[in-house]
C-alpha cells in the first residue's frame, strides 16, 4: 500500500515543492525567480535549469543568516529576486544568487 503514493503523482508534486519552493528556483512571466529557502546549515547549491531557451547555471552561498536574496545575473547587479529574460540565442545565462 505505501508504494502507491508515488504511482499518483506524489513525486512529482514533491519534485516541485523541493526545487521550486526550497531551492526556489522558479519560472515567472518576467524571468527565471531564484529565492531560495534553504537551512542555515547548508553551505550552498549549485544548479542547472533549462528556461525559455538559455541553460541557466545558479549558484547559490549562504552570507548570513538570513533568506534575503541578493541576485547577479552575468556580472551585473539585479534588482529584486528575478533573472529577466534575455536576448533570443542566449546560450547560457550565470545566475549568482547570495543569502543574507
Amino acid at each position: 500500500m505505501a508504494r502507491n503514493a508515488w504511482l499518483t503523482g506524489t513525486a512529482a508534486w514533491a519534485f516541485v515543492a523541493a526545487t521550486q519552493w526550497i531551492l526556489g528556483i522558479r519560472p515567472t512571466f518576467e524571468g527565471l525567480r531564484v529565492a531560495p529557502v534553504i537551512p542555515t546549515e547548508w553551505p550552498g547549491f549549485r544548479a542547472h535549469r533549462e528556461f525559455r531557451g538559455p541553460a541557466y547555471e545558479i549558484s547559490v552561498r549562504p552570507e548570513g543568516p538570513g533568506n534575503s536574496v541578493s541576485l547577479l545575473v552575468d556580472g551585473v547587479a539585479v534588482d529584486g529576486d528575478v533573472a529577466p529574460l534575455l536576448a533570443p540565442g542566449t546560450p547560457t545565462v550565470r545566475v549568482e544568487a547570495v543569502l543574507r
